[in-house]
């Protein structure tokens, strides 16, 4: 698993991911084929080949996680592992669950990575 220096390096990686994918609206549109318009017929689930890469952030306990996953129907696969930096902790982490990249770290990862 990368860690955020080693993801740094990794460009075709990086523009693959999809800054608008929820932890949510994969399971729907993945696990719950057809029962989803996300993105207006952007993503079309033909089989297991198709895939979307998306960050979560991890609030079950400290330290919270981000997490870089790469999900099609069949299998949910952590590419990249990196602590959620404390100053983000009170606004993502308020609740136990996965969550969506909020728009701040969003920004801040975004930054990070070069996008």
């Amino acid at each position: 698993m990368l860690t955020l220096e080693q993801l740094k390096k990794e460009t075709d990686l990086i523009n693959e991911v999809e800054w608008e994918m929820t932890p949510e609206e994969a399971v729907k549109l993945y696990l719950e084929w057809g029962n989803t318009d996300w993105g207006s017929g952007k993503h079309i689930i033909r089989s297991k080949d198709d895939y979307t890469i998306y960050f979560v952030v991890n609030c079950w306990s400290k330290p919270y996680m981000i997490y870089l996953i790469r999900r099609n129907s069949d299998d949910a696969t952590e590419l990249a592992e990196f602590e959620l930096p404390s100053r983000f902790e009170k606004d993502v982490c308020e609740l136990k669950g996965v969550y969506a990249l909020d728009d701040d770290v969003k920004a801040w990862l975004k930054e990070e990575l070069g996008v």
